[in-house]
């Protein structure tokens, strides 16, 4: 089947045993603690994309997806936040120079933003006036910045693409011009505070405008030449699959104090172990497609590799959510108490597991 390396390869063990120690704590607080934002600055988990010159640590898409699985396994909320924060991170090998300067030179610097074209930018002779309301900023407490696509207009008109549809660029602007909204309440995903901000007449110059494609470019370097798609779906699908061998871990747990249970039959507690080993199993061989898709898609950029990509997190993330399901029943009323770890666990997963990008198997064709 291949090797497979369980995500705790990839992880300092003093940085697990921290985090999840701390995470019923970053639950009540809706937001990562001190002792998690600790460590993300002394690795610079919030600048593993962000270009090499302006201090980021800019690692390969493969290393990258077997680290973000590998904060996920530690912590759903922690992974999440890392991900969709470092991605934006990447952005800064699109951004003007000097205004990536100006952001990144912060040693805590962090980006959040949506990815949702929900407010408008009015172009002027010095730069553009945003206004709108996005939603699902993950880290948004954590954020020095914020990005945000936007409808560009002039004189209140929408302009078009070159393909007669509207423009819609990406933004990055200061905290200080944005406004939180305490939106996120959700089951799960809690600690990632993923709320809502707005902007009304904010003023930034052009240069907080980029393109985000191949060809815009500012850094020299393959990072900045990967596609923005196929990054985003296999580092969401590694969130996943990071809190689902997380399950299977505690599964293996929660079946050990199970057993012997008097309601239970010998018989019933081998189907339990060997739907535990089979479903464990299934999650394995679907991570290893995935990651055999991402390194022969960093080693050659072609249709073919990239679509494959595609295919593979959708299908890991297909496979997560039946892999947990399945083992879910069998865990007893303690998977049903939202103090534990395992419930935890199970309500992150399936809220992080709603994301749009990942929901249908189907692959469009170009």
């Amino acid at each position: 089947m291949g090797e497979i390396h369980h995500p705790s390869k990839y992880i300092d063990a003093r940085y697990v045993d921290l985090i999840r120690t701390n995470a019923a704590e970053a639950e009540q607080l809706g937001k990562l603690n001190a002792d998690a934002l600790e460590i993300v600055y002394r690795e610079k988990w919030f600048r593993l994309l962000v270009p090499a010159i302006y201090g980021g640590r800019e690692i390969t898409l493969p290393e990258l997806v077997r680290l973000q699985e590998s904060i996920s396994w530690t912590d759903g909320s922690t992974g999440w936040v890392v991900t969709l924060c470092s991605g934006a991170g990447w952005f800064g090998g699109f951004i003007d120079p000097d205004a990536a300067k100006e952001i990144y030179k912060s040693e805590e610097v962090c980006l959040a933003g949506s990815g949702a074209a929900s407010g408008t930018a009015e172009q002027t002779d010095t730069g553009y006036i945003l206004n709108g309301e996005w939603n699902y900023a993950s880290g948004a407490y954590h954020a020095t910045h914020f990005t945000a696509n936007c409808f560009i207009t002039r004189n209140g008109e929408r302009l078009l693409n070159e393909a007669g549809e509207p423009l819609i660029l990406p933004f990055v602007v200061d905290k200080k011009d944005v406004t939180l909204l305490p939106t996120w309440k959700y089951m799960g995903m809690v600690a990632t505070g993923s709320h809502s901000f707005e902007m009304e007449d904010v003023h930034v110059p052009a240069n907080r405008c980029f393109k985000l494609d191949p060809e815009h470019a500012q850094v020299e370097g393959k990072l900045y030449k990967y596609p923005f798609m196929q990054l985003a779906e296999a580092t969401l699908a590694v969130n996943l699959s990071g809190m689902a061998v997380h399950f299977v871990d505690l599964c293996r747990e929660v079946f050990a104090d199970r057993k012997g249970h008097p309601r239970v039959t010998p018989s019933q507690t081998e189907m339990v172990n060997q739907a535990l080993i089979n479903q464990a199993e299934e999650l394995d061989s679907a991570r290893i497609a995935l990651f055999k898709a991402v390194d022969a898609s960093w080693s050659d950029t072609t249709s073919d590799n990239l679509k494959q990509v595609s295919k593979t997190s959708r299908i890991l993330a297909a496979t997560v959510r039946d892999v947990v399901s399945l083992l879910y029943p069998y865990c007893g009323l303690k998977a049903a108490d939202p103090t534990t770890e395992i419930n935890r666990v199970w309500r992150d997963l399936h809220t992080a597991g709603q994301h749009s990008l990942l929901t249908f198997l189907d692959v469009a064709d170009d």
